[in-house]
């Protein structure tokens, strides 16, 4: 009987608004509308989510919104997070990195140097903005390898049918297309 390895669940708090203003794509969306630059940002997370298993945690600053009570959801597997009335980005993530504690393995996506530093002191690492960007992009393209490669696979397996297959499976495509239009 096979065990299965104990994995360490993985955290990645990232810090929306400083990411949004380091990756270029972002940034240049966010002069024309913050929140298509936000709704973008969630959904290359959530993508990467999907392919990496990565519990993932973006942190917008909502602190200097009045009367503002914080908000979270989640978005296609990953918790997204409104701070409340006070509370910055930076202070909501150092808030968990204490609760979760030192046992797990944390990363923070940053490029501010003195979040950085406290991330450290408090058992996490971090990851620049650029680092992320990156590591999104190059999770990205392996995968799209791995898509490619088993296409091309089968691909060469509909090459070995016989002919009189290869008809039928080509007429009965173009029924199934007649009866859906």
């Amino acid at each position: 009987m096979k065990r299965k390895k104990n994995k360490i669940k993985e955290y990645l708090f990232v810090d929306g608004y400083n990411i949004i203003n380091y990756w270029k794509s972002l940034k240049d969306k966010s002069l024309i509308s913050f929140e298509e630059a936000r709704e973008e940002l969630i959904e290359v997370l959530a993508e990467y989510h999907h392919y990496s298993g990565i519990e993932i945690i973006i942190v917008f600053d909502a602190h200097l919104v009045q009367g503002n009570n914080g908000k979270e959801y989640y978005y296609k597997g990953i918790q997204v997070v409104y701070t409340k009335e006070s509370e910055t980005a930076d202070n909501y993530i150092e808030r968990k990195l204490d609760d979760l504690g030192r046992v797990r393995k944390i990363r923070v996506a940053t490029s501010d140097w003195l979040e950085q530093q406290i991330i450290l002191s408090r058992g996490g690492t971090r990851i620049s903005a650029r680092e992320l960007e990156i590591e999104v992009y190059n999770a990205k393209n392996r995968l799209n390898k791995k898509r490619g490669n088993k296409n091309h696979q089968n691909n060469m397996e509909l090459g070995r049918l016989d002919k009189d297959v290869l008809n039928k499976l080509s007429k009965w495509q173009e029924s199934t297309k007649t009866d859906i239009d």
